[in-house]
């Protein structure tokens, strides 16, 4: 069986560069306002990790400094 192949999205612009220099109160806040609005749009944790170059713990992370509830484990249902 095999599985269809997903495009990888790409980090988007105001996000490149960001661990190069490493953290500022600035760049964190704005990453965690992203994640935040993101993941209760209904984006994956993988796909906001792909979105700004981060892993998916960074995403998890930062959804908790948030206090941004998590959804349940597994893949949303396809339509």
């Amino acid at each position: 069986m095999s599985y269809p192949s997903r495009p990888v999205l790409e980090v988007l612009p105001q996000f490149r560069g960001d661990l190069k220099n490493g953290y500022n109160p600035f760049q964190v806040e704005r990453f965690d306002t992203f994640v935040a609005a993101e993941y209760t749009a209904g984006r994956s944790l993988r796909e906001i990790g792909e979105l700004t170059g981060r892993t998916q713990t960074a995403v998890r992370r930062s959804l908790d400094r948030t206090g941004t509830p998590r959804r349940g484990r597994g893949a949303r249902p396809l339509r």
